[in-house]
């Protein structure tokens, strides 16, 4: 068992796994169906659904800081709620504020920047393995609820502005977590670098994809109901989670079990 001392290191957040990938790339889709379900097919708009899914992630963060412990349904809940208020969030900026998907891109790449600038300033590390502490679990779901809606603008921008279609952004987004990956494996870069870069690019993945299932026929889509396409996707994360491999990521000054 861990020693008495080390229980100030127990992070609640999993470990990095091809499983926590996955999980990451379905969730995201779902964010995407999810936010569309209320903003467009329950005509609840942008900036009601936004305040929705925004009082649900702040419900669910402030349980998650509060466990004592990883729990695999609450992380993946919080981050689930973190990818359909991106949703909403980046639609209402880019559509109803006029902002567009570029200019959205970039205000938001700026927020999701100055996070991690203020978390390192403020606590030194900014890696998944280093959030042991309240304050560090703070920068942590608010880095990831700016991504989150970041990577939903760069998915728009690529699918609509740049006339790539949402199976073509789905390939651009996923070749370029392919050259992530093989640098993770066959270079030395910066690892905390580029899982963030990963963080942030399976969020558009993800929404090429949902768009994909639940967009019209004449805009590219294949015109799925959104809901039943939101159910299929939770479905398939709630076995995943059963299925897969969930622990805890390891601080790096943790001791191995004894």
């Amino acid at each position: 068992m861990m020693r008495p001392d080390m229980q100030d290191v127990i992070i609640k957040a999993p470990a990095v796994t091809l499983g926590f990938w996955v999980i990451k790339v379905l969730a995201t889709t779902l964010g995407e169906t999810g936010g569309d379900t209320l903003s467009m097919s329950l005509k609840l708009g942008y900036l009601i659904s936004t305040a929705i899914f925004l009082t649900i992630l702040i419900a669910l963060v402030a349980a998650q800081i509060a466990a004592k412990r990883f729990r695999p349904l609450l992380y993946w809940a919080t981050i689930i709620a973190s990818t359909t208020a991106g949703t909403t969030i980046a639609d209402f900026a880019d559509r109803s504020l006029g902002i567009g998907y570029a200019g959205g891109a970039l205000i938001l790449l700026t927020c999701v920047l100055a996070s991690l600038a203020a978390w390192r300033w403020t606590l030194g590390a900014v890696a998944a393995d280093t959030v042991s502490t309240p304050g560090a679990e703070a920068f942590y779901w608010t880095t990831i609820t700016f991504s989150q809606t970041l990577g939903t603008a760069l998915g728009d921008w690529a699918a609509d502005t740049r006339g790539l279609g949402y199976m073509g952004a789905a390939i651009l987004f996923g070749a370029l977590l392919l050259a992530v990956a093989g640098l993770y494996f066959w270079t030395r870069p910066n690892r905390v670098t580029l899982f963030w870069a990963a963080f942030i690019l399976t969020r558009p993945l993800g929404a090429a994809v949902g768009d994909f299932l639940d967009k019209p026929l004449d805009h590219g889509g294949l015109a799925l109901s959104r809901p039943i396409a939101s159910a299929v996707l939770a479905v398939v994360i709630g076995a995943s989670i059963l299925i897969l491999p969930q622990r805890a990521g390891r601080h790096p000054t943790a001791a191995p079990a004894a």
